[in-house]
């Protein structure tokens, strides 16, 4: 649990410095305060890649241990991995092209 909070605060920091980085407009923001669209499009970026990273690692995991235990079923259980990893690592793609473009 240590590694995963660790894990968390890191990206929150580079999502922080990206953040203020990009967040140079050329317009002044809107008075009344609150957190800007690109505050809140880096915080949704970062829990997206934090959840796919979070549920890779998992399948990861889980397919080694199910080799240990069956190693002669290792090859279908590398390609259910293999292709477990690519739908979640898809999802986690459109996520960020929604987050990007249709806000």
């Amino acid at each position: 649990m240590a590694n995963w909070i660790r894990t968390a605060v890191v990206c929150f920091t580079f999502l922080l410095m990206a953040d203020s980085a990009s967040a140079q407009e050329v317009d002044p923001p809107a008075a009344g305060g609150g957190f800007s669209m690109d505050l809140g499009k880096s915080l949704g970026m970062g829990i997206v890649v934090i959840g796919a990273a979070l549920g890779i690692g998992r399948i990861g995991g889980q397919a080694v241990e199910g080799m240990s235990r069956q190693p002669e079923a290792a090859n279908s259980i590398q390609t259910a991995m293999l292709i477990a990893a690519a739908l979640v690592e898809g999802a986690a793609f459109a996520a960020l092209i929604f987050i990007t473009f249709l806000t």
